[in-house]
């Protein structure tokens, strides 16, 4: 019997879809009380639905671990997909052409476990570091003690990942469904617990996502302790770039009153191009090193 493949593409609004709709399939991700965008929503089934203020695309990822019947799973963006090479976005790109096709996927799965992005790189910072100049390094310490309590296995590993400069972002990756539901069933009491333990109440709707950043993170955690074939491949980013846009996102997160850090130092940051991987370094009144991407 033939392998079953399928890649949910997380979206809250209308947007150019792949064609292949057997391999590519889009949820509309907190779809609960929401105008139905003809896509497969996510509060059908078993499903968190009502948490995607707060839990981003993982309301997604939840409704098709619990739902979807497949032998391989993948999750990537509206906007971001896999490419087998590395390509810039044009207008005139034809999305079809580029993202990973059925043919690809399958080759890939026969030779590796796990497809995940290229690694993002921070230069000067560690993922913990990062994360305390943009946003509250509370959400990390009160999640690191979730883990040693739910989960003190990975504690060792939660701590080298927090060292590191550089990881696996974006909540993108293909895996095997039986992979896919050990991660999920790894990260998802992790979440909830940390869910409960924080005061949100008065967080901006940009602060509230919080959970879908942490999980950013959590992800590379349980990955270093798996015994998994690791395969890095390119992404692309399917929209074109408002550099201004991104640079006030940027700044709302690095000064935004909930941070408890917020050195405002010179210094020489390098900002990862989210869509072709090249590296441009430049001088920023921050010591920060990569836009904020949400």
């Amino acid at each position: 019997m033939s392998k079953t493949y399928r890649i949910i593409v997380a979206t809250h609004k209308r947007f150019q879809m792949p064609e292949d709709k057997d391999l590519y399939i889009p949820i509309q991700v907190g779809s609960e009380g929401k105008e139905d965008l003809g896509y497969q929503p996510d509060n059908q089934g078993v499903h968190i639905s009502h948490l995607n203020p707060y839990y981003c695309e993982l309301t997604g990822l939840y409704w098709a671990w619990k739902n979807l019947e497949c032998d391989y799973l993948g999750l990537v963006h509206y906007r971001r997909y896999f490419t087998s090479k590395q390509h810039s976005y044009r207008e005139a790109i034809s999305m079809d052409d580029i993202i990973l096709s059925k043919s690809e996927v399958k080759n890939l799965m026969s030779n590796y476990d796990v497809i995940v992005p290229k690694k993002r790189k921070y230069y000067i910072e560690t993922l913990y570091s990062h994360y305390a100049h943009t946003h509250d390094v509370n959400h990390l310490d009160v999640t690191r003690q979730i883990v040693s309590e739910l989960r003190p296995d990975y504690i060792e590993a939660f701590e080298q990942v927090m060292k590191q400069r550089s990881g696996y972002m974006f909540n993108m990756f293909i895996m095997s469904k039986e992979n896919v539901a050990a991660y999920c069933e790894w990260l998802f009491p992790i979440i909830d617990e940390l869910y409960r333990r924080l005061d949100i109440t008065d967080y901006s709707a940009f602060d509230a996502r919080l959970f879908g950043r942490i999980s950013e993170r959590l992800f590379n955690v349980w990955l270093a302790k798996q015994d998994l074939r690791v395969k890095e491949i390119p992404f692309i980013y399917m929209e074109k770039i408002d550099l201004i846009q991104k640079g006030r996102s940027f700044l709302q997160a690095k000064f935004s009153t909930k941070n408890k850090i917020c050195t405002r130092t010179f210094g020489s940051c390098c900002f990862r191009d989210i869509f072709n991987g090249f590296d441009i370094k430049c001088n920023f009144l921050c010591s920060v090193s990569t836009w904020n991407s949400l």
